[in-house]
């Protein structure tokens, strides 16, 4: 969502008529595609997090743009480069991601798997992965990149059965 709207802060500065068709017509294809009640709720989020913010035009309509917290946290991912930033010291909370994503859909549920286990985290089972320090906007990107927010649900754990395996897993304490 957060490259749909920088997409049209790149349509306001490209001086090219042709390059801004361009820029509009991929624009104009995607937005076919998107959930309007999903839409209203990721505004929603972005909005509570200040990465949006409304503005009322002249003629009474509303705009939504970025702030710009929010043109630095799209421009701030790289999926290849993605990384979840170890802090000085363990909060001792545990960071759970839960999915269950379509057969439909295995393309995208084992992508995300795999991106899951290269940023560390640990596999509890098939589709619960859990890892020790913050990574919400990380795993939130994943989510947007592959499309498939309905799909996934996080949390924070304080406390949670058998967490030695993982302290030891992570090497904490």
């Amino acid at each position: 969502m957060l490259l749909l709207l920088t997409a049209g802060i790149t349509l306001g500065f490209s001086g090219s008529p042709r390059a801004s068709r361009r820029i509009f017509n991929a624009v104009k294809r995607e937005w076919k595609y998107i959930d309007r009640q999903y839409l209203y709720r990721v505004i929603k989020e972005f909005r509570e997090e200040r990465l949006v913010d409304y503005r009322e035009n002249d003629d009474g309509s509303v705009r939504i743009v970025l702030t710009e917290k929010g043109r630095k946290k799209a421009l701030e991912f790289k999926i290849d480069e993605i990384e979840i930033k170890e802090p000085g010291y363990w909060d001792k909370k545990w960071r759970v991601v839960i999915f269950d994503i379509p057969e439909k859909r295995r393309g995208l549920r084992d992508a995300l798997r795999e991106k899951l286990k290269h940023l560390g985290f640990f596999k509890l089972q098939e589709s619960v992965f859990v890892h020790p320090f913050p990574c919400f906007n990380e795993i939130n990107f994943l989510v947007e990149f592959f499309q498939i927010r309905r799909y996934v649900r996080m949390g924070e754990l304080t406390k949670l059965t058998n967490e030695e395996e993982l302290i030891l897993h992570f090497n904490l304490d």
